[in-house]
């Protein structure tokens, strides 16, 4: 496991590249160039297409394409959901169920750079929809740590879902937490697709805290 302030190359070859992302690190604008540096790919001239994002505040797993073949391909597996994502989060707050699902239509306002809930589908209006588990909570804090498949990838599609529902991310002021921004835990800590050459799946896991006094 790396440790949420480094960057690691956790696999590469040819087509893709499966990095660790650090948490303040921006998915399009900054992580393409910190992931050739990481790979020494001056030499041979390496180029990434970045085909899915994380929040800036986001850690963990992302897949980033080394060919415009690659790129087309992991796009196409996204759009049809093939793509498999997980993530752990730490909200304020105790799901009224231990395990659910979310489902909304969200609606990303540019301007604000916040996605809000709607009741109706209109122009710019997409479904979201998620899976989760609590993996621990501490009724005393009301705080949980959450396992979270996602269906969708909508633009701050965990964070807004659960603070819909009374359960900002710690740390998230943005959508409604109190808790300082330190306190902020988003991770991807799982991601599976098929390879872009070969089709075969390919699967990467990262270990994450289990236990809501990791985050005292």
């Amino acid at each position: 496991m790396s440790s949420l302030g480094d960057l690691k190359i956790i696999y590469a070859d040819g087509s893709v590249v499966i990095a660790d992302k650090p948490s303040g690190v921006d998915s399009e604008k900054e992580l393409p160039a910190l992931v050739l540096d990481a790979l020494g790919s001056s030499e041979m001239g390496g180029e990434l297409y970045t085909v899915h994002r994380l929040d800036r505040m986001t850690s963990g797993l992302i897949v980033l394409a080394r060919t415009k073949k690659a790129a087309a391909s992991l796009s196409d597996a996204i759009a049809s959901g093939r793509v498999e994502k997980r993530y752990v989060a730490l909200v304020g707050g105790i799901p009224d169920s231990p395990s659910g699902e979310m489902e909304d239509l969200l609606f990303f306002d540019r301007q604000k750079g916040r996605s809000y809930p709607v009741s109706r589908k209109r122009k710019g209006v997409k479904e979201a929809r998620l899976a989760y588990t609590t993996v621990s909570s501490d009724a005393k804090k009301g705080e949980s740590l959450v396992s979270v498949r996602l269906y969708t990838g909508r633009t701050h599609q965990i964070r807004v879902q659960f603070a819909s529902r009374g359960m900002p991310l710690c740390g998230d002021g943005r959508y409604g937490s109190r808790e300082p921004p330190e306190r902020f835990f988003l991770r991807s800590v799982s991601l599976s697709f098929p390879h872009p050459d070969t089709g075969k799946t390919l699967e990467f896991s990262l270990e994450y805290p289990t236990e809501i006094n990791y985050f005292n």
